[in-house]
């Protein structure tokens, strides 16, 4: 009973639309922002005394969980073969991995797509990523060098 002469003595109190005279504040229209491919991705010959690396970041690798699936390509996942999973590279690109922490390398095949964690650039197979002695640690600073681009897919 008492609630009920509440909302009877207070009836605007649930009111809350005022009217404004003008907008408080605007945002700018959308506009579609172009996104462009990066240049470092495509294989470029280093220079005879340079070391340079096309791009930088860390990878990750995935193995067991996945062994035997249909990859993004279509090909099965081994998880010991020299394979890779990056978001834009075409598949079938050669890409050379550099563990910045050992100097160790390998070279892999794109061969999948997927969601990376934020700030990685690369995920590996497990083989891949056991040549490069990241597999206790799970990630590692790596370069990457883009030797050769696989064909575009039609998708």
């Amino acid at each position: 009973m008492l609630v009920a002469g509440v909302l009877v003595v207070y009836p605007r109190t649930v009111e809350a639309d005022a009217r404004l005279s003008s907008p408080v504040a605007t945002a700018p229209p959308v506009v579609p922002i172009a996104i462009a491919t990066p240049v470092l991705l495509t294989p470029q010959k280093p220079a005879e005394t340079s070391t340079a690396h096309a791009l930088h970041g860390v990878a990750s690798w995935y193995g067991s969980v996945f062994n035997g699936r249909k990859t993004a390509s279509g090909e099965r996942f081994d998880m010991y073969a020299m394979t890779a999973c990056h978001p834009t590279l075409p598949f079938g690109t050669m890409v050379r991995v550099v563990n910045r922490d050992n100097r160790r390398s390998v070279v892999v095949r794109v061969t999948d797509r997927g969601y990376l964690y934020s700030g990685r650039i690369l995920d590996l197979s497990y083989g891949a990523a056991q040549k490069l002695e990241m597999i206790k640690p799970g990630v590692a600073k790596v370069d990457l060098e883009v030797l050769s681009l696989g064909k575009p897919s039609r998708n």
